[in-house]
């Protein structure tokens, strides 16, 4: 299958530049949905791996795998297992009543770690409250994601140590950051990227518009990686846009491309290709990882309320992990002692997570009131008051906590 581009104009600068990659040439296609007659045409997407676990070849994307190894697959499957383990205890300890809130990325494992294991060290990453699996891939300890949704931190890592900044809660506002970032990378002439993760909820934010404006005038060598999970909270993508959210590229004059979002190596291929040409000074990307949230958007939300069952099943058969293991064992890149070695340290994992966060302080309840004006405010010491009120309700008769 081959990818879909919508560049519109020639870039500034092609310093560096390979044949086939400006987006200028490339043909679109598109495919029938399995449904049948009478659905609507979807766009072909960039694909390495079938969801049987079957590799394909793709005469542009190939290249940028070519060097994976054995042990570099065997990796990229850790990596996924893992971030799904830490995943998993996290949403437990929420429901445990350990955090306040949790953000699954449940079922979007192999964009995360396949853009993510296509980052050079000197690349800086601006991520959304989800990106667990890219923090994983940039050397951020678990453990540090989980005291700002225990209310204890505002993060807990230096965003510097790792170039990979801050979770952002504002929807969309940090791919302007991004930008500006990228922007700041051109002038200081070094010839490192910035990556900007967003949903396709936050695609419809004026910041992401902004952001791509600003991108694509200035040449910025920014990656905009979308991970298309197909529910904004409770919004379908139909109700976002008209279009595939990759094609939102072509009115801002620069390339998109639709990848299988559940493919680890296709995922891979994609962005190092994207980083590649915003360091060859080709500007910036849009990349449309199509797949699904397998879980709730948040712990606070209830996907029962407005989507099927039948959705999710479907969905389910697709598994990126599944699909990188059916690959590695008809290849015979990895055999029962590596599963079970993985399946160890996947719970000595959970059992570290677990602990760190039990061990933690609990949040100070009345934080939320402090440094909102500088000199204080007499609505805020009312609700102060009502607040210190319906705590002490929960008092004990013996007027313990």
């Amino acid at each position: 299958m081959t990818v879909e581009s919508t560049a519109a104009r020639t870039p500034r600068r092609s310093a560096g530049s390979k044949a086939g990659t400006t987006g200028t040439k490339r043909t679109t296609r598109t495919t029938k949905k399995a449904a049948g007659a009478g659905k609507s045409a979807e766009p072909a997407l960039v694909q390495l791996l079938t969801p049987e676990g079957k590799r394909v070849k793709n005469a542009e994307f190939d290249q940028y795998v070519a060097g994976v190894t054995a042990d570099d697959l065997r990796g990229l499957y850790r990596d996924m297992v893992l971030t799904r383990r830490f995943d998993a205890e996290a949403t437990s300890l929420q429901r445990q009543g350990e955090l306040g809130l949790w953000a699954s990325l449940l079922g979007q494992e192999a964009a995360q770690i396949g853009s993510g294991r296509a980052l050079r060290d000197d690349d800086y990453v601006f991520p959304t409250y989800r990106e667990h699996g890219v923090a994983w891939c940039r050397g951020v300890d678990p453990t540090n994601l989980l005291g700002m949704f225990r209310g204890v931190n505002n993060g807990g890592w230096d965003p510097n140590g790792n170039n990979f900044h801050l979770y952002t809660i504002v929807i969309g506002s940090q791919a302007l950051h991004a930008t500006g970032y990228a922007m700041g990378v051109t002038k200081d002439g070094a010839d490192s990227a910035v990556i900007a993760y967003f949903g396709d909820g936050a695609s419809s934010q004026g910041d992401v518009a902004e952001a791509f404006t600003f991108s694509a005038v200035y040449n910025a060598p920014v990656v905009f990686f979308c991970q298309n999970n197909q529910w904004a909270i409770s919004e379908p993508t139909e109700k976002q846009s008209r279009v595939p959210l990759y094609q939102r590229a072509q009115g801002f004059g620069f390339p998109g491309v639709r990848v299988d979002g559940n493919d680890v190596l296709a995922n891979l291929a994609v962005t190092k290709w994207a980083l590649e040409r915003a360091r060859a000074g080709e500007g910036p990307t849009l990349v449309e990882a199509f797949t699904y949230r397998m879980g709730a958007h948040t712990t606070s939300d209830d996907p029962t309320r407005y989507r099927g069952d039948e959705e999710r099943l479907a969905w389910e058969a697709k598994d990126p992990i599944l699909r990188l293991r059916r690959y590695l064992e008809s290849s015979n890149h990895a055999d029962e002692g590596f599963f079970a070695e993985l399946e160890t340290e996947s719970e000595a994992l959970g059992k570290r997570v677990r602990e760190a966060v039990r061990a933690m302080p609990d949040p100070d309840h009345f934080a939320i009131f402090e440094n909102v004006y500088a000199d204080g405010h007499a609505l805020v010491d009312e609700e102060r008051a009502q607040f210190a009120a319906y705590q002490a309700s929960f008092a004990d008769a013996d007027g313990g906590k």
